[in-house]
């Protein structure tokens, strides 16, 4: 084993280095695909990523590095910002003056704000800095358009239990980077076992083959599972199950069962997963299902998200139980929600309505000549009970809200 990969994990050693050996992706890196020609050619464009969790976004990053011509830079969204971006641009114009491409590549690019993409775009603009992007999350709400829209966006699949069984039989033949020189002990079940069991991800495959050598050189479906069970509860915060977990809790919720919300309630905190974006999640609940029929149901939510805030995991679990089995009992009306989406539905079919003049103001003049404001009635005048169209006359008489 190569000296500098002493110490990296397993799914770091094994990358493939080359196209022949990655897995997975074919619809966009087979022969003949639009990528596959761009890497082979060394004319990259700008470009995102965009796949769940080990489907292999950060190895084709590598793959790419290995076989440009340009200077390859990483950074990870996590933990870099404005001024790492300022020395990559710095590089990138000493490249430039040297007919040399730059291509920067962004882990995580969704973790980035707005100031820092929007840093970034000018160089893209240019074609100083070519872009890779990784994503787990939909680029269309997480990359600014405007830099979305000068990037060429490849979507990855999760890889399926036949791509991850491969990828472990290749870990555990290598004997220079992978664990072929150790003398483990598997069989086939056992591999399937952990290809089905890690959702997708090479990666939690990968650690988890290695977390098992590590205890015992016999790799048994026991050791297997509790691997499994200590790493993540079978809970990808990133990934489907995230996605799958928060709509069981949603739908349990709308069906007034509290005891299947706290479950699903506890899958997710047990995991890990963030108790403020459940906070946000219940506080769009309590406006969409319960709306009219119970305005305190959002004074609940927005205190718990509060309360939440204030205090953190552990001790908020029991704040989210709490606003979680109210909201299950709340009586529930989606009326709102109902007629919020009919209120979309004109605004996309009629576009810009202008506004009735009676219903504009009149600060100048020219505006009063020209009618703004004309025979509006004052509703106090009225005691309220004006008759007055309020709507555009395309619209009138339209009824949004059912609140029989």
């Amino acid at each position: 084993m190569d000296f500098r990969d002493q110490g990296k994990p397993l799914a770091d050693r094994i990358r493939p280095e080359s196209l022949t050996g990655f897995l997975g992706q074919e619809d966009i890196i087979g022969k003949g695909k639009l990528l596959r020609e761009v890497i082979k050619s060394d004319k990259l464009p700008s470009m995102i990523l965009w796949g769940p969790p080990g489907s292999g976004k950060t190895t084709l990053a590598y793959i790419i590095a290995k076989q440009t011509k340009s200077q390859f830079k990483r950074m990870s969204a996590v933990n870099s910002g404005l001024k790492d971006l300022r020395l990559v641009v710095k590089e990138a114009e000493e490249n430039t003056r040297l007919g040399q491409k730059t291509i920067l590549f962004i882990d995580e690019i969704h973790r980035w704000n707005k100031a820092q993409q929007d840093a970034l775009l000018p160089y893209v603009e240019k074609g100083m800095i070519t872009l890779i992007g990784a994503t787990t999350e939909n680029p269309s709400f997480e990359v600014r358009g405007s830099l979305l829209s000068r990037c060429r966006v490849f979507v990855l699949k999760q890889l399926t239990s036949e791509h991850i069984v491969k990828i472990l039989q290749h870990a555990l033949k290598d004997k220079e980077k992978g664990l072929g020189s150790l003398g483990l002990k598997i069989d086939q079940d056992t591999i399937k076992l952990i290809s089905q069991m890690s959702n997708g991800d090479a990666r939690i495959a990968l650690n988890i083959l290695e977390y098992a050598s590590s205890v015992s050189q016999d790799i048994t479906p026991d050791l297997i599972k509790e691997a499994f069970q200590k790493s993540s509860l079978l809970y990808d915060k990133d990934g489907e199950e995230h996605y799958n977990i928060i709509s069981a809790l949603h739908k349990s919720i709308r069906g007034s069962d509290a005891d299947a919300a706290l479950y699903w309630l506890g899958r997710m905190l047990e995991a890990g997963e963030d108790p403020l974006y459940i906070a946000r999640r219940l506080v769009r609940f309590a406006s969409e299902d319960v709306g009219l029929a119970n305005s305190r149901a959002l004074e609940q939510a927005v205190a718990a998200y509060q309360a939440c805030h204030f205090i953190g995991m552990p001790e908020c679990n029991v704040i989210l139980a709490q606003v979680v089995v109210y909201l299950a009992k709340c009586k529930k009306s989606n009326a709102l929600y109902k007629a919020y989406t009919k209120v979309q539905e004109d605004i996309e079919g009629y576009k810009n309505l202008p506004v009735p003049l009676h219903l504009r103001n009149a600060p100048t003049k020219l505006m009063k000549k020209l009618g703004y404001g004309k025979d509006y009635k004052y509703s106090p005048d009225y005691n309220y009970q004006e008759q007055q169209e309020y709507l555009p006359p395309e619209l009138k008489g339209r009824k949004y809200l059912d609140d029989k």
